[in-house]
């Protein structure tokens, strides 16, 4: 689904790292440290033994609370990086946080988690701020509409109330290719689909795996699909190259190994 990127030799002296920051007498390496040229392969964590996770939660499929796991929670992006703490013998630790802090880069640069995952789409104009992993996740955008709605296209959206999320390639998808409608800009999905619901607005425009989820809650439907070429990938400080090459090398063994496809298809198998 995804391009694969192998960093066998890195990634075993970043995993060697992590076992060290987390624990070992191995003197001189300090979780908290800048990171400079001698340990430009060093993983940096805020807590030692533990690999802490900012989401916004809910954002389904992707991240939903769930008191039956460990966490606290669960989705796509959540069983992926507690596959990945697992990967690196480290603990998980999940964080709500709004999207507007991940993406700008707020909530990793002031410490409150060492990787943003959330459904992030990488940009060029975010890897300014953020470094990321390799692409997880191909998406596409979509339209949602009530299932009695006059609206078939993205065409038929001159004057109508969209509602997109902010801060989105959704909203700037929007903002390009329906100028004439009027956009809406909310925080996350439950608040759109609250609007939607409410008649506050005509259409929602957003990615197409949440817009499957309310769609599946009854009353509406997806009428149309954007291929954009846009990749999710988790989010990491530009500085943090040895968590940047951990987590690189356990996508890539979760892949190998098949564990990658059993957690996709338990969120996505039913959209073909």
């Amino acid at each position: 689904m995804t391009k694969n990127s192998l960093f066998p030799v890195i990634a075993a002296s970043a995993l060697a790292f992590s076992l060290a920051a987390c624990g070992s007498d191995d003197g001189g390496s300090d979780d908290s440290g800048s990171g400079g040229e001698a340990g430009a392969a060093e993983m940096e964590l805020i807590t030692e033994g533990t690999l802490t996770v900012c989401s916004e939660v809910p954002y389904e499929p992707f991240e939903m609370e769930d008191s039956s796991t460990e966490s606290g929670y669960s989705g796509f992006d959540i069983d992926l990086m507690q596959a990945i703490a697992d990967g690196l013998e480290l603990e998980l630790e999940v964080k709500d946080s709004s999207f507007d802090a991940l993406e700008s880069g707020l909530a990793l640069n002031s410490g409150d988690c060492d990787v943003a995952a959330s459904a992030m789409t990488i940009t060029e104009d975010r890897q300014e701020n953020l470094a990321f992993s390799e692409g997880y996740y191909d998406s596409q955008q979509s339209l949602l509409v009530p299932e009695d709605s006059d609206i078939a296209s993205i065409e038929d959206l001159a004057g109508a109330r969209v509602a997109v999320q902010q801060s989105t390639t959704g909203e700037a998808y929007a903002q390009e290719n329906a100028a004439d409608a009027t956009i809406t800009a909310f925080p996350g999905n439950p608040e759109m689909f609250q609007a939607i619901q409410a008649g506050q607005v005509d259409a929602i425009l957003q990615d197409l795996p949440v817009n499957v989820e309310n769609a599946r809650q009854g009353g509406f439907m997806i009428v149309e699909e954007y291929s954009t070429d846009e990749q999710y990938g988790f989010a990491m400080q530009q500085d943090n190259t040895g968590l940047v090459e951990a987590v690189n090398e356990q996508l890539s063994a979760l892949r190998d190994s098949g564990d990658y496809d059993t957690i996709y298809d338990t969120y996505f198998s039913a959209e073909g």
